[in-house]
């Protein structure tokens, strides 16, 4: 069972740590416990039941009706609330809710809300709004040691399959439609980001050369003579070291000769870094999507 500090809560829940303690103090509506030191703590079984009032903060229900509320009375509103909602629902209760499920591993949840925010919202506002943010507090979560690597994997894998099924479903592009080459560079392992952009250039009715994650330099270099692509795409994901990144770079400027190569992702390392002028910067979904449409 992982345990939780206040300021732990308040980063997975997006709630201020001051406001956690009005609602236990006014309303009863966590119960930590206290270490041998005195030091308060939260449970797994506390943390879902923030995420579920938080979840609900959008409905006719108020906070200090939510916060006084069973358990079981706010699994029952939530399963209610999956069948009620609309396409303005607020995407914090669809963050809220995956996060659950990862935390639960409950690949139920996760479908189920997933697929009303996938009905509602389109595939493109869905990572925008609520995948994107949703991997952002996960990493937190795993960065501070607070949730297993497997948390990770468990909700990674789900999203992944998901693209992997809207991908599918969109029609093969026309002979002669502009071709692009996705690559992640060695090392570099998280590819849902881009996953996303192979949707979103395939949507658009351009070709897609995929090649995933932590493809060597020499493989890309015979992939790019073999296929001879009118763009790369390829995302910087990891912390790495700007100096080591710029190396890449270098080389990759002299290897590639292409005057179309797009880079994207952590974009406070790319920030130090000198990209050239053969390497274009994409600093936002919008970017790409522009650039489709152009």
């Amino acid at each position: 069972m992982n345990l939780f500090s206040i300021s732990q809560l308040s980063q997975f829940s997006g709630i201020k740590p001051h406001t956690i303690r009005v609602w236990e103090q006014r309303y009863n509506a966590l119960k930590p416990s206290r270490s041998e030191g005195n030091t308060r703590y939260y449970d797994n079984v506390q943390l879902r039941r923030l995420l579920n009032i938080v979840s609900l903060m959008n409905t006719e229900f108020k906070v200090s009706e939510l916060c006084v509320m069973p358990d079981e009375k706010l699994f029952e509103l939530i399963n209610l609330q999956n069948g009620l909602l609309n396409i303005n629902e607020p995407e914090e209760y669809f963050v809220s809710q995956l996060v659950a499920a990862s935390l639960s591993y409950d690949e139920g949840q996760f479908e189920k809300v997933f697929s009303h925010c996938l009905l509602r919202k389109g595939m493109k506002e869905t990572y925008t709004n609520v995948i994107y943010p949703l991997l952002i507090r996960i990493g937190l979560m795993w960065s501070n040691d607070t949730a297993a690597p497997a948390h990770e994997h468990f909700i990674s894998n789900l999203i992944k399959q998901k693209l992997y099924t809207v991908i599918d479903s969109l029609p093969v592009p026309k002979h002669g439609s502009i071709k692009w080459l996705l690559f992640l560079p060695e090392n570099e392992h998280h590819d849902i980001g881009l996953l996303f952009a192979n949707y979103l250039i395939r949507f658009s009715g351009q070709k897609v050369i995929y090649l995933g994650n932590n493809v060597p330099l020499s493989s890309l270099k015979e992939a790019v003579k073999d296929t001879k692509p009118d763009n790369l795409l390829f995302l910087l994901v990891h912390h790495d070291f700007a100096r080591d990144t710029q190396n890449y770079l270098n080389q990759l400027n002299i290897d590639l000769v292409t005057s179309n190569v797009f880079i994207a992702g952590n974009q406070k390392l790319i920030g130090q870094l000198n990209i050239g002028n053969n390497i274009k910067c994409l600093k936002s979904v919008e970017d790409l999507s522009q650039i489709l449409i152009s």
